[in-house]
Order: C-alpha cells, then structure tokens, then sequence
C-alpha cells in the first residue's frame, strides 16, 4: 500500500512566498538593467545634441576664450566615458548635479517639478480608471447592442487623437469661446485645493480622453470573458440574482487585468505629459525637460529624464506585484 505525501498548508505557502519573492526579484533585476540602458542612451542624446555648452550659457558674441574656459570648468571637455561614470555615481547617491542655466543643483528643480506632474497625474488617474471601467463592464453588459457600439466607438476615436489636437480642441472650446476654465495650468502659490481644481481640469482632460478608451476596451474584454465563463453559468443555474453573480463572480474575474494594466499606464500620467504641460504652461517634469533642451542644460535634462524612467520603472513594478498578489495562478505560472 503507497501513500502520496501532500504538503502542508504551511509549506505550501512558503514555497508560493519563495516563488513570489523569486519573480519579483527578477523583475527587479531587468528593471536596474534597463534604466542602466537608458542612463547610457540619455547621456548619449546629451550629447550628440547640437551646439556648444559653453556657447548656449555665455551667448553667442562671448568670446572663444571665456566659453573654452567654461567648458573647462564645467567639464565638458573631459572624455565621454569619465563624465558618464562621475554623473551616474553621483545620480546614484542622490546627486544630480549642477543645472547649467541656474548654476543651482538639479534635485530641487526636478522634485517640485516631479510633485506638480503627480498631482496632475494622479487626479487624472483618480477620474479616468472608474469611468473607464463603469464603461467597459456597461458596453459588456449590453454587448452587440447600439450602447455597445457607441462606448467601443468613442472610446476608440478619442484614444487616437493626439493630445496636442484634444488640448488645443478644449482650450478654445471651454477656455477661450465659453471662458468656463482657465487656460493656463499653473495657480497661485496659495489657492486653495478648489482653485487648484479649476486649473487642472482642463488639462486632465486630454488624459481621460486618451486612457478612457484602452481602460474600457480592457473593461470591456475582461468581463465578456467572464460572462462567459464557467463559473458565471454555475452561479446563474445555482439562482442566484443577477446583481449577485455580476459583483461577486463576473467583476471580481474582470476588472483583474484591467486593474494591473491601469497602474503601468500610472507612469505616463506622471511623467510623460510634455505636451500636456507645455500647451497649458504647467511646471512638471515633462515642461522642465523641454526647457532644458532648448536650453542645453544637460544637467537638467539627463536627470529628468532619467527621473521619468525610475517612474515608469516603479509603476511597472507596481503592476507586476499586483499580478502576482491578485492572481496566484501568475506565480506558478513564472516559475515555468
């Protein structure tokens, strides 16, 4: 007579914690891997930009001695290699340099702009996920049919719009013929949160019409899927009320990888809104980095840019916890 040895609950949950641990230190591994790369491709953009460094600072009647002087003393005549190595070990440690055009260090800059593109990100977040989603389960609900087709449709036509259109679009609509909103982003130092609203809805709305339409499609796809799905039919054939089984079997299953994909699209909000911002004059990091290009501040731009890839970075992070945490057969799944 064979026995089968099972393993206990305890060791189960061990090994689901050491398979959990192992994903997501691989997942943290390629991720330093791949800011390394963009550190490598960000100082290289650098500079291969047009232009003298010396030149851009002092103007273009300094003189030729005074503008080699200030290259000398900025740097910019050592090897490429000895100014890589000395910018990405002092970004490591926290220190981002000197700006070039302020001839102050960069982190403050690159902090508030980073905490002005958050809130901004974050409040466009806050509205598009729901709304996306309330439309995805309700075109879901009513598949085939015109509200179906309507949702899918508008959605669809205000994903491909590029933000430039729909911000230009919205700032002579509500802006400039009815003056409902302001047209400029940036507020008072100290309006209150209701000020601060006013000015940020106009331009979180060229984000909600970008994302609507990818978070419902997902909304969408999922709970088809789900009403579909076996487990939806037993709890229909068990009598079940239909609000029951949709809140407790149908949304539960569905809104799964929309959430998870909802939080990678979290690190555009924050730092990829450079049109956003430059058109509605707001001072985040996608705005501080354009400046600085036009400016040559390589300081400036290098570590804004490289500040956008830990955040997107993090937000990717982010996503894969919450594919490992929300859906256990993921775990099993990366150990194949």
């Amino acid at each position: 007579m064979s026995t089968t040895l099972t393993p206990t609950p305890s060791r189960a949950a061990t090994g689901n914690a050491g398979r959990v641990a192992r994903f997501l230190a691989t997942r943290i591994g390629l991720s330093l891997i791949t800011l390394w790369l963009l550190s490598v491709i960000v100082f290289a953009g650098g500079q291969l930009l047009p232009g003298d460094i010396g030149r851009a600072i002092l103007g273009p009647l300094a003189d030729a001695r005074a503008v080699a002087a200030l290259n000398h003393q900025l740097g910019a005549d050592r090897p490429l290699l000895t100014q890589y190595v000395q910018w990405i070990t002092h970004f490591v440690r926290g220190d981002m340099g000197l700006s070039y055009a302020y001839r102050e260090p960069v982190g403050p800059f690159i902090s508030a702009a980073l905490a002005h593109s958050a809130k901004l990100g974050l409040l466009a977040f806050v509205v598009v996920v729901p709304l996306g989603i309330a439309g995805g389960v309700w075109a879901a609900m009513h598949a085939g049919r015109w509200l179906d087709r309507t949702i899918s449709i508008a959605g669809l036509s205000a994903t491909v719009v590029p933000e430039f259109v729909s911000s230009i679009t919205l700032i002579l609509i509500f802006g400039v013929w009815l003056r409902w909103l302001p047209i400029e982003a940036s507020y008072p130092p100290d309006a209150n949160i209701f000020v601060q609203l006013k000015h940020l809805v106009l331009p979180v709305l060229p984000l909600v019409l970008v994302f609507f339409g990818y978070i419902a499609r997902m909304a969408r796809a999922g709970t088809v899927e789900a009403l579909d799905a076996d487990y939806t039919r037993t709890a229909i054939l068990k009598g079940l009320p239909r609000r029951i089984v949709i809140w407790r079997h149908v949304l539960r299953n569905a809104l799964l990888p929309t959430i998870t994909v909802a939080a990678t699209q979290l690190g555009y909000m924050i730092g990829g809104l450079v049109v956003v911002e430059t058109l509605f004059h707001y001072q985040g990091i996608g705005s501080l980095i354009y400046n600085a290009a036009k400016a040559k501040d390589f300081p400036m731009l290098e570590a804004g840019v490289l500040t956008i890839g830990v955040v997107y970075t993090v937000a990717n992070l982010i996503a894969d916890a919450l594919h490992v945490l929300l859906n256990p057969r993921l775990r099993v799944r990366s150990e194949e």
